[in-house]
């Protein structure tokens, strides 16, 4: 299991509202309060379930709807995993639950070919834990999980791919400029990065 640690040592960042992790906006509002559940666990849970699993991954679905504010994919139905992931963080964030970004850098299918994938910690009994709402496949088994990961890849650092360690609080800057090219209707994912832009430091600072 990699160790992660919070990029910000303010829980406060980890509960705004920003462009993309949109929780003030109506249609994100009612679904985090439609989530069933009275404890944050099972609230988290149950929010988890609803992206993995009604929320299409646009390459398994073949719909491209370029989403990436969390309004925006619950609008649409459809995203890749970094609107997904923005999506979880927003549901989380708006009931009260502590949520960031981490991030993956993984192969894309031929040599030398890489490609950014995102995934959320939340923090729940004291501690961080990652998650990835993807969406399964054959091949593919992702849950819901706060001991053991299970997450949708693993990363083979043989293979020149890493996990990022840092929560982010919000996508990085030279992230959010290419998640903004994408195109509704464009299938691919050759807008996004191959590695973290502006990434910091790969330290771990105090955890919260």
């Amino acid at each position: 299991m990699t160790a992660i640690a919070p990029a910000s040592d303010r829980i406060a960042d980890y509960l705004a509202a920003d462009a993309v992790i949109d929780h003030g906006h109506p249609l994100v509002r009612a679904a985090a309060e439609g989530l069933p559940g009275g404890d944050p666990t099972a609230v988290a849970r149950a929010a988890y379930l609803l992206v993995r699993d009604t929320v299409g991954h646009s390459r398994d679905v073949d719909r491209w709807s370029a989403a990436s504010a969390a309004s925006e994919v619950l609008a649409h139905g459809d995203a890749v995993c970094h609107g997904k992931s923005h999506l979880l963080a927003a549901l989380l964030r708006a009931r009260r639950i502590p949520a960031g970004l981490c991030y993956q850098r993984l192969g894309d299918g031929a040599p030398g070919r890489f490609v950014l994938h995102a995934l959320i910690a939340v923090r729940l009994d004291g501690r961080w834990s990652r998650l990835d709402a993807r969406g399964n496949r054959p091949g593919i088994d992702a849950g819901f999980s706060l001991d053991a990961e299970r997450l949708a890849f693993t990363a083979d650092p043989a293979a020149d791919e890493r996990d990022y360690p840092l929560i982010h609080a919000a996508p990085p800057p030279g992230l959010l400029a290419a998640l903004a090219l994408a195109r509704p209707g464009v299938p691919g994912f050759d807008y996004l990065p191959d590695h973290l832009p502006d990434h910091l430091p790969d330290h771990l600072p105090d955890v919260l």
